[in-house]
């Protein structure tokens, strides 16, 4: 007798081989049959005209705080996706010191768009060891879900207040290699850190992580090397790449003899020389024995600024002091026509995002102030046109009016037949791996985490991928990057993470906001249309587009729940 038998549906078991009528058998939360299966089951569900696959592995999430509040892990696992790496980009709140807290949750809330308030009320912040944090949730989750070890974390326990703006020491180097290894052993699946000009911390001052040398990056890498560690992962910039960081990054995956994979790569056929620049790194990488690999996003580039989080903004010139300023302060100087003058003049400087600051093509999105509801949908420039005053004076006054909450949003970047042709070709690249989906972070900015979905259905409608190799790019492939134990296939004997959805409807449904966060917080939030079933390890957790009450979930520990991962492959 079987648990689950899953019938008549085109299994597509995520190698990129042709998909197959069939059944998919499942016993003790593994798959133990594929094909005709006569045998009996205690739950069957009836597939037919309907695609069975393999669960969707993301690898570039921020759930760490996320999992004290909420189980789900949502909207996740509403897309198909069954397996989660968090602690990306040096962001990790352990190992900690009762010190520590305040500062990493304050730097959360700055760096990767956590409500302050959720991340006070909803996390306990009572354990010391990157071990105790990992015990604390396991077998609380609805996905499965694996966690890197973060620099920023490492660097303020060894160091303090020193993490920020000086060098470690070679004595305090070391602490942090030790400190490091304790938590690979615990079950830390690798390492990851970020050198992102757009990452600092509540103070406007760049986050620890920002402050080490190459020695100390390349030194924490070879951390891993004989150990169950899996993966690195880095930023090393928001620029452009140039011969100095194809060698770090091949540096630090040779130390470690570990793929590294950076983030994050959004097509946009005006950069094609930038990109292929920065993939340039893969090819560099692999001549000296690394393996370096870019993430790269599915979707046009699509994001919300929000003055009282100032993330993004605080990248433009001169922005990082003011951005991190109390909300009472920040509406004190965008209110001051000669002190937002000032800031205005400083946007214009050169700098990585300096295209933010045309203010005119913004589009005015949520606001809650009732009276300023008929700006929704229209841009800065029109408005501004209206009543006949600049752009950034028009700005500034809504902002004010609206308390700071005000969403704005640029153009979709690389929305044009040419960039989908270069996403196209990025997404058939050995040097891209799709994901980066952020999800969990970010909150009132970006809505990626539907990026599985949202693949699917670009695939589809724009005829860019077969669905066989789609799903290869959702499943195996990520699993593979990251050495997950019996994941990522439909194979005899592999754990039963499977999803069953309808090829020709599956699609993100459309954003919206929702207030479900605690102390009060709201979120951008969105749903799944054609996702019918979601198994983890042979447990129903999505039924119909909805959650069920199953926390089936593996807490995936480094050396128990992967397989040996190498460099030189």
């Amino acid at each position: 007798m079987l648990d689950l038998a899953i019938r008549n549906g085109l299994v597509i078991d995520g190698t990129g081989s042709p998909g197959q009528l069939g059944d998919v058998g499942v016993r003790d939360g593994r798959i133990v049959a594929v094909g005709e299966i006569a045998d009996e089951a205690l739950e069957e569900v009836d597939a037919t005209g309907l695609v069975v696959a393999p669960g969707f592995v993301d690898v570039h999430t921020h759930f760490d705080a996320q999992v004290f509040w909420d189980s789900t892990l949502s909207p996740s696992p509403l897309h198909g996706v069954t397996t989660i790496i968090g602690g990306n980009c040096g962001f990790t709140i352990a190992p900690l010191t009762p010190d520590d807290g305040d500062y990493l949750m304050r730097m959360l809330a700055r760096v990767e768009g956590m409500p302050l308030a959720s991340l006070q009320e909803g996390v306990p912040w009572n354990w010391s060891t990157f071990g105790e944090y990992l015990d604390a949730i396991d077998g609380t989750l609805m996905p499965n879900a694996g966690f890197l070890v973060g620099h920023s974390a490492l660097r303020r326990v060894v160091m303090g207040e020193r993490s920020v703006g000086e060098a470690a020491s070679d004595q305090e180097l070391q602490a942090m290699k030790d400190l490091l290894a304790e938590s690979i052993e615990a079950g830390g699946l690798g390492f990851s850190s970020s050198w992102a000009k757009t990452h600092n911390d509540a103070e406007g001052d760049a986050v620890p992580s920002r402050h080490a040398s190459e020695h100390e990056l390349v030194e924490l890498c070879s951390v891993l090397r004989n150990t169950g560690a899996v993966a690195l992962e880095f930023i090393p910039t928001v620029e452009r790449f140039d011969q100095d960081v194809y060698q770090l990054l091949t540096d630090m995956s040779v130390a470690a003899d570990r793929p590294l994979n950076w983030n994050v790569i959004f097509a946009n056929a005006r950069q094609s020389d930038a990109i292929e620049e920065k993939l340039q790194a893969s090819n560099y990488a692999a001549r000296q024995g690394g393996r370096v690999i870019a993430l790269t996003a599915p979707m046009p580039a699509e994001s919300r600024l929000c003055f009282e989080s100032g993330f993004l903004l605080d990248t433009l010139h001169g922005w990082a002091e003011p951005m991190a300023l109390a909300n009472d302060e920040k509406l004190a100087l965008f209110a001051d026509p000669i002190r937002r003058a000032e800031l205005n003049e400083a946007a214009q400087q050169p700098s990585a995002f300096r295209g933010l600051a045309r203010w005119e093509r913004l589009t005015v999105g949520e606001v809650t102030n009732e009276d300023l509801k008929h700006f929704e949908g229209r841009t800065i420039g029109d408005i501004a046109d209206e009543f006949g005053q600049t752009p950034w004076d028009t700005l500034c006054e809504i902002v004010v009016a609206d308390d700071l909450k005000t969403g704005f949003y640029p153009p979709a970047a690389g929305d044009n037949d040419e960039s989908w042709a270069l996403r196209q070709a990025l997404w058939n690249d050995d040097r891209c791996l799709i994901g980066a989906s952020d999800a969990g972070a970010h909150l009132d900015f970006l809505a990626t985490f539907n990026y599985s979905t949202y693949l699917l259905a670009a695939a589809r409608d724009r005829g860019l991928l077969s669905l066989e190799v789609a799903v290869h790019k959702l499943t195996d492939a990520p699993a593979r990057l990251y050495g997950l134990k019996h994941r990522g296939r439909i194979e005899e004997g592999w754990w039963a993470d499977l999803v069953v959805f309808d090829p020709h409807k599956v699609a993100p449904k459309e954003i919206e906001v929702r207030e479900d966060l605690p102390g009060g917080a709201w979120r951008l939030y969105g749903e799944a249309v054609g996702i019918d079933h979601v198994f983890i390890n042979g447990k129903q957790a999505v039924e119909d587009g909805q959650f069920t009450d199953a926390r089936p979930g593996t807490l995936l520990r480094a050396g128990r729940d992967t397989d040996p991962v190498s460099a030189t492959g």
